[in-house]
């Protein structure tokens, strides 16, 4: 016979969270909690329910003496751990993104929690930080280069909440300036928590962090961590072991304790936004925690979104930008020089590469010079696509729409312009726009561009950099780095001679929201890599000079763009001048959703429309059953932030109520809108 259960006797009920990923259940539960189980059933333990028939696993959020559900109780089937992976500071960062994005908060847990590993909870703890290894006092002089930068930094050590945009000046090490930052806020008894975007900016980051105190004090969290590690390191954070946190996306939930400073590198990058559901980006989860705890915030970049500038114009964050004198002693000369037909033919050499006789220059100088060369085009591989040859529309099949491109392989059509989507040859070819027969290489591609620079500069070596083949660095002498956008590779001990930025209206032309910003970024990005015009470092844009973006480029003026970038967008009515959701799927799951949904009364419905290219909804989707899928548009003024989340996330919960399953995917303020 089964020994009876006998209730705690203090605050006999559990009020959990069961992690089932589902918008109805996301919502607390009452269960029982034994004698036995008295002392580990504290809030914030992994616990084991029977929910529906099954176990399944869930989080104790509080404990109490009484419940307000009619009828018996169930028991909890057991504690899974006593540690308590789901503090307070936790759960309420949890509550507040969940509201933000109209998500369910099972989904950021799984993010801001790691899975369990038995083994990694015998891991000692106990040591404190110090007794890690030895640190050193850092320098912080390089802050004093910025305007209100020495103050900034007093601020933050003093404990002061204190939020800045940082514009990274040309030639500044931004690792090493982070790294000394951030190291005398552990040393005078904070934490702090760095997230950057990718593998290759966190590698350089704890390389930084390394010259200035031992391996053991950095706490790394990236996804390529085995589950072992990353909650063994997790159990680190959470003790208040490691307080020095650095990692990529997933690292902006890290539970460190008195967090004084947080830091996010880029936040235009797209790897900063989760893929999964509820889509949440690093910055904003960033943004919210300096609200709730209070720490310092610095977003650093070379370049500015409308985002940053928005919480910079709203006197939220506050500019940390070097002063014009500085900038123009740090920043290479950068010139525009258009790609005409006209130019192109003044000089031979400088045709067969592609290149503007200006840009031929510049690269020749650099290299008898014995100075490598930087050369950064949009896409990496061989021709890609085309435009039309007289007014550069591109090129589009005349059957299903798709891009037309050249095919590498060698066979029947291998001349003969076919599209990428159906692969449907097109030797007739004309332009949609205009009518022209005349075809032109949109973008030729990080590997022909080599191809064609090693024609014109047949004694210099030719590498290239991109895709899953990204060089680590270069050696300090004469040759030429052909890279695509995000695979710059830093120069060992110096710097680039000369940057040349090839096939910028492709980049520009893009049908996206963000290619004029994300353009200005990427030409920054590489731009800096080059050493200061005053030791003869050149920077050569091959597009119109009359541009904006050029021009912002030239001045080296970030903030300027990305102000002219936010008052565009709050013209049109585009995030982040207002808050918007995109809620794509087949037009019966969009319809259902719409008459369920509350929407805000000053709320406008844009659409439906098919959905951008290279989107698609996630899981399988039978198209043909139900149509292709469509995207909605919900937008409302700027206001508090949960106001559309809340409203969306209730419509989400009456659609799973009534047990619809067609795909619907809802976004807000998605970085790509279309």
């Amino acid at each position: 016979m089964a020994t009876p259960r006998v209730p705690a006797p203090e605050a006999p009920v559990a009020r959990v969270l069961p992690l089932l990923g589902l918008p109805h259940l996301d919502r607390l539960f009452d269960y029982m909690v034994t004698a036995e189980q008295h002392e580990q059933a504290r809030p914030g333990v992994r616990v084991r329910i029977r929910f529906a028939g099954r176990l399944v696993d869930a989080l104790l959020i509080s404990r109490t003496a009484h419940t307000d559900h009619e009828g018996n109780l169930s028991w909890l089937d057991r504690v899974i751990s006593p540690v308590i992976v789901y503090p307070e500071q936790t759960s309420r960062l949890v509550e507040a993104v969940t509201e933000r994005y109209g998500g369910v908060r099972s989904d950021l847990i799984r993010s801001a929690i790691p899975a369990r590993h038995a083994a990694a909870e015998d891991s000692d703890t106990s040591t404190p930080w110090r007794d890690l290894g030895v640190a050193t006092e850092p320098d912080l002089s390089s802050w004093s280069a910025y305007g209100h930068g020495q103050s900034f930094v007093d601020a933050v050590l003093g404990g002061t909440t204190a939020r800045a945009a940082w514009q990274i000046a040309p030639g500044d090490d931004w690792a090493a300036a982070l790294a000394s930052i951030a190291t005398k806020v552990v040393l005078d008894g904070g934490g702090a928590l760095i997230v950057v975007p990718d593998q290759r900016d966190l590698d350089r980051l704890e390389v930084a962090l390394r010259g200035l105190v031992a391996a053991r004090q950095i706490t790394v969290l990236n996804a390529g961590l085995g589950p072992q590690a990353r909650y063994r390191r997790f159990l680190s954070v959470l003790s208040g072991q490691g307080r020095l946190v650095i990692g990529t996306r997933s690292a902006a939930f890290a539970p460190v304790r008195d967090l004084r400073l947080a830091v996010v590198l880029n936040d235009g990058d797209d790897n900063l936004v989760d893929p999964r559901a509820p889509y949440a980006h690093a910055r904003e989860v960033l943004t919210t925690r300096s609200t709730l705890e209070g720490c310092s915030l610095i977003i650093a970049s070379h370049a500015r979104t409308a985002e940053t500038q928005l919480l910079v114009e709203s006197s939220w964050a506050h500019d940390l930008v070097a002063p014009r004198e500085t900038l123009r002693t740090r920043m290479p000369r950068i010139q525009a020089a258009g790609d005409s037909d006209f130019e192109l033919s003044r000089d031979p050499m400088a045709r067969s590469a592609r290149l503007p006789a200006l840009a031929f220059k510049v690269v020749r100088e650099a290299l008898e010079r014995d100075e490598p060369v930087l050369i950064q085009v949009p896409r990496k591989g061989y021709v890609p696509t085309l435009a039309c040859g007289n007014c550069r529309a591109p090129a589009r099949c005349r059957h299903c729409n798709g891009p037309l491109g050249l095919p590498q392989s060698v066979g029947e059509h291998a001349a003969v312009p076919t599209c990428r989507w159906c692969g449907r040859p097109d030797a007739r070819f004309r332009c949609q726009q205009c009518g022209s027969p005349k075809l032109r290489a949109v973008v030729l591609g990080a590997e022909r561009t080599a191809e064609e620079l090693g024609r014109a500069f047949s004694q210099t070596r030719v590498l290239t950099s991109g895709g899953s083949r990204i060089l680590d660095a270069v050696d300090n002498r004469a040759c030429i780095v052909v890279s695509t956008p995000g695979a710059e590779t830093p120069v060992t001990d110096g710097a680039y001679g000369a940057c040349l930025l090839l096939d910028t209206w492709a980049m520009m032309g893009r049908q996206d929201l963000r290619a004029t910003e994300d353009t200005l970024a990427a030409w920054m990005n590489a731009a800096t890599l080059v050493k200061s015009g005053v030791h003869g470092g050149q920077v050569v844009v091959v597009a119109d000079p009359a541009l904006t973006v050029v021009q912002a480029l030239i001045r080296w003026d970030a903030i300027g763009a990305a102000a002219a970038e936010l008052e565009s967008r709050r013209e049109v009515g585009f995030p982040p001048a207002v808050h918007m959701a995109a809620v794509d799927g087949a037009q019966a799951a969009l319809d259902s959703f719409l008459r369920a949904a509350r929407l805000p009364d000053n709320a406008e419905v844009l659409g439906p429309v098919d959905l951008p290219p290279g989107i698609s909804l996630p899981g399988e989707y039978d198209e043909q059953r139900f149509g292709s899928a469509q995207r909605l548009l919900i937008r409302t003024p700027l206001g508090p932030r949960s106001e559309l989340g809340a409203a969306l996330r209730a419509a989400a919960v009456a659609r799973a109520v009534r047990r619809e399953d067609l795909p619907l995917r809802v976004q807000m303020d998605p970085i790509h809108i279309g």
